[in-house]
């Protein structure tokens, strides 16, 4: 599989537009859940760590997914989150955790992955009975987010009453939405949601 963040891993936090983003989900994250050291969380999409880098201090143990291996490398050489933090390089739709989590984050990665619906099923099967997810991406665009033809980008942000549907569908009650972030880019500005649910006990 192409590594397609393999170029962007090296300056990825010094980016702007990520960093915007982080700092607006994690700050909207912690304002919106509990968070305690008991709690084993994963993070599906975490690049280099910028979002749970934040939440490590908070929780018991956190396991971070991506598919790109450079992303993952810039991780996992931050000292800081050394044995807190553990890394895992793989597709989990494909190949899923024999492990169960009280919360999955997740920032900006839903958009890449085809089928929403298998991954948020994916997710509820990694979650515990009552687990949370916390989930931030792009509201609906007009696709000038990114640069035309750039690979891997399978939707154009998501509209809160479809993506509410399909996150029931999925077994996850307790919908809740609000805008984490507003970035700009070009000079034309993108909101960021944060979604939150819990895995409803009859899903359990």
């Amino acid at each position: 599989m192409t590594d397609l963040f393999a170029d962007k891993a090296q300056d990825w936090d010094t980016r702007p537009v990520p960093a915007q983003i982080s700092a607006g989900v994690t700050r909207t994250l912690l304002d919106t859940l509990s968070l305690d050291e008991t709690m084993q969380v994963l993070d599906f999409g975490a690049g280099t760590g910028l979002i749970c880098g934040a939440i490590a201090p908070h929780v018991a143990h956190v396991v971070a997914v991506d598919i790109s291996q450079a992303m993952l490398d810039r991780l996992a050489a931050k000292p800081e989150l050394a044995g807190k933090v553990e890394t895992r390089c793989q597709d989990i739709t494909q190949q899923p955790l024999d492990e169960r989590f009280d919360l999955i984050v997740s920032a900006m990665a839903l958009h890449h992955v085809d089928d929403t619906a298998q991954l948020l099923a994916t997710f509820a099967r990694h979650l515990k009975p009552d687990g949370r997810i916390a989930l931030a991406d792009l509201d609906t665009e007009d696709g000038s987010f990114h640069p035309a033809g750039t690979e891997g980008v399978f939707h154009q942000g998501f509209d809160r009453g479809a993506l509410t549907d399909l996150l029931q569908k999925a077994g996850l009650g307790e919908v809740s939405f609000t805008t984490a972030a507003t970035v700009h880019k070009d000079e034309r500005p993108y909101d960021i949601f944060l979604v939150t649910a819990r895995k409803s006990t009859a899903a359990a």
